[in-house]
């Protein structure tokens, strides 16, 4: 029961309209700053589930890279390997409509792309120990493969999250069946750019979760297609709902559930989490337990 998680830690600013928004003018609302990233948040809901969680991940020299240090550590997550580089600490910027839909974002990954392979070499004895590793896509090619080359030399599976289109589509050479994927949990525009889930069954990948939305998620292997539907929910901010589905489901699978109940238990995590203000909620695993 323990994970590493190799990916972007960043500082989110989360600015939320008043009413509908309307294009090129200023919008009443509120803004909102919270410890982010893709690779951190995982990491912190996995901890606040019950796993054993090393965040491997790069954060500026500045106040933001203390903060967000500090309430990772904090939450349960072994910092121990989250790099300080010089200059500033990444950031992300998400503009809400009034319903907590995500309008439109932009993300500053500067510190994160200044992660090294040799920064993760650094996590080897943590990676070759782990359940299981968790890998975003905000990673440079050489530090992504260098982790996921570590992991799958040392027979632990790996978790692939696509994080965005332009993110997708710079992994598409990897998904050549060269190394063993144990899943990849891309969007439905992430996954027109990946490829068929069928065809990334065949060339190796061992699931492929397609997240839907609200319609929910499908889950690929070579068994097949089993269709999952989300569970009710009211949308308060869907901040972080990505990230903690998957951290749910991989929390689950190192249990020792089958991957179709890790699946349900990731869309119960991403429910509870859009219903809640926070990107992670702190009290996720006392209402998953």
């Amino acid at each position: 029961m323990s994970a590493v998680v190799v990916g972007g830690a960043n500082m989110d600013f989360k600015a939320r309209s008043d009413a509908p928004i309307v294009r090129v003018t200023s919008n009443p609302g509120h803004v909102v700053r919270s410890p982010g990233g893709v690779g951190r948040n995982v990491a912190e809901n996995l901890a606040r589930l019950g796993t054993a969680t090393t965040l491997v991940a790069a954060v500026g020299s500045d106040v933001l890279g203390d903060e967000l240090v500090a309430a990772s550590s904090s939450a349960g997550v072994d910092v121990t390997h989250v790099c300080r580089v010089p200059g500033i600490t990444g950031t992300y910027v998400a503009v809400l409509e009034a319903t907590g839909e995500l309008s439109v974002a932009v993300s500053d990954m500067a510190a994160t792309e200044s992660l090294t392979a040799d920064d993760v070499r650094a996590a080897g004895r943590a990676i070759a120990t782990a359940g299981m590793v968790v890998l975003d896509g905000n990673l440079t090619r050489a530090t992504l493969t260098t982790a996921w080359d570590l992991a799958v030399g040392a027979g632990v599976p790996v978790v692939l999250d696509p994080v965005s289109v332009p993110k997708a589509a710079a992994l598409v050479p990897l998904l050549d069946g060269t190394r063993p994927l144990f899943a990849i949990s891309p969007n439905l525009d992430e996954l027109a750019v990946l490829g068929d889930p069928v065809d990334l069954v065949e060339r190796g990948v061992e699931l492929v979760w397609v997240r839907c939305g609200a319609e929910g998620s499908r889950l690929y292997s070579t068994a097949g297609c089993t269709r999952l539907p989300s569970p009710p929910a009211e949308v308060v901010d869907v901040t972080g709902a990505g990230d903690a589905m998957l951290a749910a489901f991989c929390h689950s699978v190192l249990a020792g559930a089958d991957p179709v109940d890790a699946a349900r238990r990731g869309h119960a995590a991403a429910a509870l989490t859009v219903a809640s203000p926070a990107t992670v909620r702190p009290d996720l695993g006392e209402l998953l337990a």
